[in-house]
């Protein structure tokens, strides 16, 4: 079968290779439909290897060249014995963390999310879904509403991690939320924070294209970009009282966009650090205990919020589909799907393979 392959950094291939075998008797097999090219994606492309293992994965044993791609769904196509949640036809998407489920102090507990030997599908597992079709663990294939699209099954994934985020945050009924970077991710947030119960939401970004494609999917959202205003002072001047928002929640990975969360947020707010920073980035601690905020860090997402996640999309409550702005088929992933995203011009936020094509 055909399937996009990390060999290397700006190595990535389109491969026949070996289709899935049977699944064994708490494994499945599904016929992919579509999959989202995320920014770890794109980190691995550009810069990689980077999760994906050099050496056996300890607890998967998984190596390169991997076959890319987590944030997906498709159609079951054979299941083992032992599975009973899903069978052949049932449409699914897929929850991507792989992780022991005994004998780990996190996964006994339930927080299978911060296992030490967690691996991830497309990144650390033998397949993926940058290919015709993929045999995962049971609990990594989760059935969807009727009413849930194939494209917005791909979506799941990324708005879990939203979610997760505006969990971390508290975000409730009635607050002022601002969300640094308007990628994938910070959209998602913001909407998320809008389906929780924010009234008042503020965007921020470098790129003015994406800041354009931020207003068009969210409606009323006030877009700030820090070259022109600087954050925490359009935040102070439009919230109650002049104190800044109740919550910011970080999804760039970048030093001053944390910063300018740090200034914006109130007293007694809540900081969430959803982005993943390549290094050190060192805050103002005295303004830090001065202001008494919470800075709290937000890690991919428990695995249990599928279900939920699938509601809050099909509901139209998170209207995840308007993120996507372009669907590319397999052959054309690499120069229309990795390299366009990687442009700086920034014209696209989320491009979605579409595996039937």
């Amino acid at each position: 079968m055909q399937a996009l392959r990390f060999h290397a950094a700006k190595d990535l291939r389109i491969e026949d290779i070996p289709a899935p075998g049977a699944p064994g008797e708490s494994e499945v097999l599904i016929e992919n439909r579509f999959c989202g090219i995320c920014g770890t994606d794109l980190h691995e492309y550009a810069y990689g290897p980077i999760f994906v293992p050099k050496e056996p994965h300890p607890f998967t044993k998984a190596h390169g060249p991997q076959v890319l791609g987590h944030e997906f769904g498709g159609v079951v196509t054979a299941v083992g014995a032992g599975v009973t949640h899903v069978k052949a036809g049932d449409r699914v998407s897929v929850q991507p963390l792989i992780m022991p489920r005994v004998g780990d102090y996190y996964a006994e507990r339930g927080l299978f999310h911060l296992s030490s030997q967690l691996a991830l599908v497309g990144l650390s597992w033998h397949s993926g879904g940058m290919a015709k079709a993929a045999l995962l663990n049971d609990y990594n294939v989760q059935p969807i509403p009727d009413s849930l699209s194939d494209e917005e099954a791909a979506l799941v994934e990324p708005t879990a991690v939203a979610v997760y985020a505006c969990d971390r945050a508290g975000v409730t009924a009635g607050n002022s939320v601002l969300v640094t970077g308007a990628g994938p991710i910070g959209i998602l947030t913001a909407m998320a924070a809008r389906a929780a119960g924010a009234t008042q939401i503020f965007v921020s970004d470098l790129n003015d294209t994406r800041l354009r494609l931020a207003k068009e999917a969210l409606g009323e959202v006030r877009t700030i970009n820090p070259k022109s205003e600087k954050v925490g002072d359009v935040v102070r001047a439009e919230t109650e009282g002049g104190v800044g928002c109740d919550v910011a929640i970080e999804c760039v990975g970048n030093e001053h966009a944390l910063k300018a969360c740090a200034d914006a947020v109130r007293k007694q707010g809540v900081v969430v650090q959803t982005g993943l920073h390549p290094g050190e980035n060192p805050l103002n601690w005295f303004d830090v205990t001065f202001k008494d905020i919470d800075i709290r860090g937000s890690w991919a997402y428990p695995t249990h919020y599928w279900p939920r996640v699938s509601r809050l999309i099909a509901s139209g409550q998170i209207p995840a589909r308007k993120i996507v702005t372009r669907l590319v088929s397999l052959s054309e992933a690499v120069t229309e799907g990795f390299d366009q995203l990687l442009d700086p011009a920034g014209r696209h936020l989320k491009i979605l393979i579409d595996l039937s094509r």
